[in-house]
């Protein structure tokens, strides 16, 4: 184990600039558990895979090179309205593209099974009392231990269907998922986003932007919330408004320092900028604003190790965010843009109204999830992984066409090695909580 604390070490200290064991708080953040610390922790993940201390089947390894997530993970996916704030359509998608780059679909594979046997461990060690979330689950169902392997054939299952359906023809690159039944574990989820939305009934109390600004107050400004937005200064209110405010859609009417936000990127710098048509707004007006992000970008997650894959992935780290969302997404948001600012890469992006993620109880300990919801949920996100994928390369699809032809024992040679990388996780996670005397809680 001392050699493989070493490795830890090494590359967590690396990316994070502090070595675990220093009280940062992105580390004792991922100390919670080892669903966790795999979100925090995609630097270990491709050091691994590089190292080839862990290897992809080599028939999935030889597939065409297409745009990853990079950090593919079961709540790295979720419910938004297209268009960023814009948009009127609700879907079901990738959520997060900040390391996404050019590399092997079998990264976003590998990645989300080990992150979907890790959701279920996170639940299980929940309701043992083994791991203690920031909020207490309302609802302790238990997802029974063999629904996990459904999960997993069905992930893939679901990936390899919508290959099959763009192949066909009875799928185009324009299609997304949306629309759930009443009996499916993202029903409750896609009709809180709905309501959330500009003209939704709950957009005035619980979308994105009412729950950041108070939309009663004259003139508009970020709620007064210590543990999440800190003031600027004056002159850095200023350097902000010259700064970015080519970049956004409308006026800049206020602007707040960001904190705790992410598990992966919790140290890096980000601010909340009000964009609208002025400060003060009258109620029809109020949907007009929105809220834009503007974030500290390191490198993407696979590029210290694979940056020679492709010329794509020596764009600066923001400009390989956007260009990879843009491709990999229907209708991506109308204001994403990048910004070389204080001697770094900033991303600057809207932010959904109606933005509503998924936590692991959310898919293993409802009703639903314990029907059958579980392994639903895992092949939703194939189909929609399968179709970011895709759309990388819309003038062909032998991509498509090679994951068709990958024979049955690289699939389930996959699914062992999901397995076996997420017993490394745990491994990796104990040594971790060890040394972290008082691991805080996610902000999930």
């Amino acid at each position: 184990m001392q050699e493989r604390a070493n490795e830890l070490l090494q590359v967590m200290g690396r990316v994070d600039g502090v070595e675990p064991g220093s009280g940062l708080a992105k580390h004792q953040k991922m100390a919670t558990s080892p669903f966790v610390m795999l979100r925090g922790a995609a630097s270990v993940f491709y050091s691994d895979l590089a190292s080839l201390r862990f290897s992809l089947p080599a028939e999935i390894e030889s597939w065409p090179l297409t745009m990853v997530m990079g950090d593919c993970h079961v709540s790295n996916f979720g419910l938004f309205s297209e268009e960023g704030s814009h948009g009127e359509d609700i879907i079901f998608a990738p959520n997060d593209f900040d390391d996404a780059c050019v590399g092997h679909a079998g990264w976003d594979l590998l990645r989300y099974g080990v992150s979907l046997i890790l959701a279920a461990d996170h639940c299980h060690g929940v309701q043992d009392g083994r791991y203690i979330p920031d909020v207490p689950f309302a609802n302790l169902k238990r997802l029974e231990e063999d629904s996990v392997a459904e999960a997993l054939a069905r992930f893939l299952a679901g990936y390899r269907l919508a290959c099959e359906q763009l192949v066909s023809g009875a799928w185009d690159y324009r299609q997304v998922l949306q629309g759930f039944p009443k009996d499916h574990v993202l029903h409750k989820l896609e009709r809180k986003a709905l309501k959330r939305q500009a003209g939704g009934e709950d957009f005035f109390t619980k979308s994105s932007l009412a729950k950041a600004v108070d939309l009663e107050q004259s003139p508009l400004k970020f709620r007064s919330i210590p543990e999440r937005f800190a003031p600027l200064s004056a002159a850095e209110y200023r350097e902000l408004e010259q700064v970015f405010g080519p970049y956004v859609d409308d006026q800049i009417v206020d602007a707040v320092e960001r904190l705790g936000a992410g598990t992966g990127s919790v140290n890096m710098r980000r601010f909340y900028l009000l964009v609208g048509p002025g400060k003060k707004a009258k109620t029809k007006d109020l949907p007009l604003y929105h809220i834009v992000e503007v974030k500290k970008q390191r490198a993407a997650a696979p590029l210290y190790e694979f940056e020679d894959l492709s010329p794509v992935n020596l764009l600066s780290p923001a400009h390989l965010t956007v260009v990879c969302q843009r491709r990999m997404q229907r209708s991506p948001d109308l204001v994403l843009d990048e910004v070389r600012w204080k001697k770094a890469h900033w991303l600057v992006r809207s932010r959904h109204h109606a933005r509503v993620g998924v936590d692991p109880e959310d898919i293993c300990c409802t009703k639903r999830a314990l029907n059958g919801g579980f392994a639903d949920y895992a092949e939703l996100c194939g189909q929609a992984l399968a179709l970011a994928h895709g759309r990388s390369d819309r003038r062909s699809q032998y991509f498509e066409q090679a994951v068709l032809a990958t024979p049955d024992e690289a699939w389930q040679a996959l699914i062992e090695l999901q397995q076996e990388y997420a017993e490394q996780v745990k491994q990796d996670w104990r040594w971790l909580a060890s040394i972290e005397a008082s691991p805080a809680q996610p902000d999930w």
